[in-house]
């Protein structure tokens, strides 16, 4: 912290980023992904329960899906950050969350972990 601001490397804030959007298609525990809003049958009905939706753009306060929802090269970004959030919890650089799946604030990154991943 650098005059009461948060200082964090690229490594860092790209971690960040792919959590974050991570968190859009991850179900809680009850199975609801953020990008289905409040459609229940995605976390409900076992014929759609694991039917992940990737749209253009997403509400920034809930994280409900928005525009087209078809397979566009935005999800092979998507992919990748959620291969990255996966990779980090397998190296025991969980993130865990404190707070809603939309929470600007609700990862928190161990700083051992981000100290590793900057030098």
């Amino acid at each position: 912290m650098k005059n009461g601001v948060n200082i964090a490397g690229i490594s860092e804030v790209a971690h960040e980023i792919s959590a974050r959007l991570a968190r859009l298609v991850v179900p809680d525990a009850q199975g609801r992904r953020p990008c289905h809003g409040d459609d229940r049958r995605y976390a409900d009905d076992p014929h759609w329960r694991d039917l992940v939706t990737f749209f253009e753009y997403f509400h920034g306060d809930t994280g409900r899906g928005l525009g087209a929802s078809h397979q566009t090269g935005w999800t092979a970004l998507v992919i990748r950050c959620l291969e990255d959030v996966a990779a980090a919890r397998r190296k025991g650089e969980t993130q865990t969350r404190t707070e809603s799946a939309t929470d600007s604030d609700s990862v928190d990154v161990p700083r051992a972990a981000a100290a590793r991943r900057s030098s």
